[in-house]
């Protein structure tokens, strides 16, 4: 399956090459069939560029699976692409389930989505490409040096790996690790929950005798209800600080509305869009 995301005039030479590609391939007696979708409209003023291609792109990929019929994907994620994302997230401040980075496999809409190479280095996959004398193309924007992620690449990465050689495997390590540690946060926030959630609300009486610790790992888990982005920091330091001393009517501005607090109850309350006759 190809996504064709229109941001590069290289982008039209590559899916005929795919196309063509596949065509000798399923020729030779391989059994594979070429699968490719354009991506409609562009970035939004002001949105980032690699957030939107990375959500258009799963977008169409799912589309694409399920008009197929596929139940199984699998994505090209190696080593080093694990270890980015791991020193990434860290950068801007993640907790367990930023440092997590990409899991091996997950399933979402029906499709198990798998990341076989996730533990294998960059090397080894350009051996194989040499060995069996595979042609690929580089994306030219991957030397663009406005996005993170090809700043860490181009400048950090090299002089990062010098210094200390093993970082790449024991970066993707740290993002097993994180992974069961963000696991056992959400079965102990599932767990707080039972006793201080009731339906869409976060009753106070029962928060409030948690642990601090516990307290804010079930904000966040309450959150993602009503917050596909999660809690903003910001948001969960000023709950913690003041929930405790809240009173009826008090209320905080949120993703998507407000949080109003009534008789001990907890609720958000999605913002009211007004349209003019």
């Amino acid at each position: 399956m190809h996504v064709h995301h229109g941001l590069l005039p290289e982008a039209d030479a590559w899916w005929d090459d795919l196309e063509q590609r596949c065509r000798r391939w399923r020729r030779a007696g391989l059994p594979l069939t070429f699968c490719g979708a354009k991506v409609a409209g562009q970035p939004a003023r002001g949105d980032s560029v690699e957030a939107w291609a990375r959500r258009e792109r799963y977008r169409v990929l799912t589309e694409l699976a399920q008009g197929e019929g596929i139940t199984l994907v699998l994505l090209a994620h190696h080593r080093r692409d694990q270890a980015e994302t791991v020193l990434l997230q860290a950068l801007r401040g993640a907790g367990a389930p930023g440092l997590s980075a990409m899991p091996r496999t997950i399933v979402r809409e029906g499709i198990t989505w798998a990341r076989p190479w996730l533990d294998r280095p960059r090397e080894a996959i350009e051996a194989y490409l040499r060995r069996y004398r595979l042609a690929h193309v580089v994306d030219p924007s991957n030397a663009d040096v406005r996005y993170a992620r090809n700043r860490l690449r181009a400048v950090v990465w090299p002089a990062f790996i010098d210094a200390f050689p093993h970082a790449e495997a024991a970066l993707a390590a740290t993002a097993v690790r994180m992974q069961e540690t963000a696991r056992c946060l959400d079965d102990l926030a599932r767990m707080d929950a039972g006793v201080a959630v009731r339906q869409d609300a976060l009753m106070l009486a029962p928060w409030l005798e948690l642990p601090a610790a516990r307290r804010a790992n079930l904000l966040r888990h309450w959150a993602t209800a009503w917050s596909a982005e999660g809690l903003p920091e910001t948001l969960l330091q000023r709950l913690l600080t003041e929930l405790p001393w809240a009173r009826t009517g008090n209320q905080w501005p949120a993703p998507g509305g407000r949080l109003m607090l009534r008789r001990g109850l907890l609720r958000h309350e999605s913002a009211v869009v007004q349209v003019s006759a």
